[in-house]
């Protein structure tokens, strides 16, 4: 079964820090047709943050997607709702059948990362000598060679 990406690269910020950024708004199981259609739907009810006083909203169809023009009283602001087949995901374990089709020279592949792997461990916190009232009679930056 396919998963598609419900991607929207849209346009924030204004004026001169106004630049697009992109978002994975969801992820769909099944066939393309009904994919598109929840795109569209998406697409439809959309109301960005900009601009604040809208004069015309447009929705245009184009390939895979949606391409929403809206034009405000100073400058227009475009979103893209791209449709698009997810190949690959980090953070998505495999199918185990996926496994099974592995080849012989799979033991031999890159190992893909994990956040294990790349995550250093955690040293134990220092124990400190407290005072009754569990205040430390040492304050934790004294000492430090790491501070002006």
């Amino acid at each position: 079964m396919e998963t598609w990406g419900l991607v929207l690269e849209t346009t924030v910020g204004a004026g001169e820090r106004k630049h697009v950024e992109a978002f994975v708004m969801a992820q769909v199981e099944g066939d393309k047709e009904a994919a598109l259609a929840e795109l569209e739907r998406r697409a439809r009810a959309y109301c960005p943050e900009h601009p604040r006083s809208p004069k015309r909203r447009r929705l245009f169809r184009h390939g895979d997607g949606f391409l929403l023009v809206i034009n405000g009283a100073w400058q227009s602001y475009v979103t893209r709702f791209t449709l698009a087949e997810l190949i690959e995901d980090s953070d998505r374990p495999q199918p185990p059948e996926a496994e099974d089709r592995a080849s012989p020279d799979a033991e031999e592949a890159v190992q893909p990362f994990t956040a294990e792997l790349a995550a250093p461990p955690v040293p134990p916190p220092p124990t400190m000598e407290c005072d009754d009232d569990g205040i430390p009679v040492k304050p934790a930056w004294l000492g430090r060679a790491d501070l002006p």
